[in-house]
């Protein structure tokens, strides 16, 4: 079994920025390779870096690219790296795609920093697209769910049912 690990950005991939006179974080390496070259997986995988955009700057035009790629690539266990703000919005626009198993994962804390939640919610991934069979979800704060049942508590930002 082979993962497609897809990079949209998003706080799990955000940086410190390159210049002296850079305030904003910046979107850099995927999360996933960093967190993979970590490990000693037993599976094997494809990372490919497709957005670097925070998810509040990621269009319909952007989700039907990745819309396209999930639907043509050749690997049936895809994992998506992306922003929370609009993480939900995301798979439910994937949601048509019905003959692969997509989960969306990210961080709430970039994947540099040492308290990240980056770790744990993208193994909370692969363990969840390794037994699941089609449709899209979400794995985020220790839950996988059908991306049409999860929502985001507007009051401290995590995912629940």
């Amino acid at each position: 079994m082979k993962i497609l690990f897809i990079q949209t950005g998003g706080t799990i991939d955000k940086d410190y920025p390159k210049n002296i006179k850079g305030y904003a974080f910046e979107i850099g390496e995927p999360a996933v390779k960093l967190i993979l070259g970590k490990i000693n997986p037993s599976f094997e995988y494809e990372i490919l870096e497709l957005f670097k955009k925070d998810s509040t700057e990621i269009t319909d035009d952007d989700r039907n690219i990745l819309y396209e790629v999930c639907s043509n690539t050749d690997c049936e266990k895809i994992i998506i790296t992306h922003g929370t703000d609009t993480m939900i919005e995301t798979a439910n626009y994937l949601s048509g795609i019905k003959s692969k198993t997509i989960i969306l994962t990210g961080a709430f804390r970039p994947e540099r920093f040492r308290d990240s939640d980056a770790e744990f919610n993208l193994g909370a991934a692969v363990g969840a697209v390794q037994g699941l069979n089609g449709g899209v979800f979400v794995a985020m704060n220790g839950i996988v769910a059908d991306s049409k049942k999860i929502k985001r508590n507007n009051s401290d930002g995590r995912f629940i049912l």
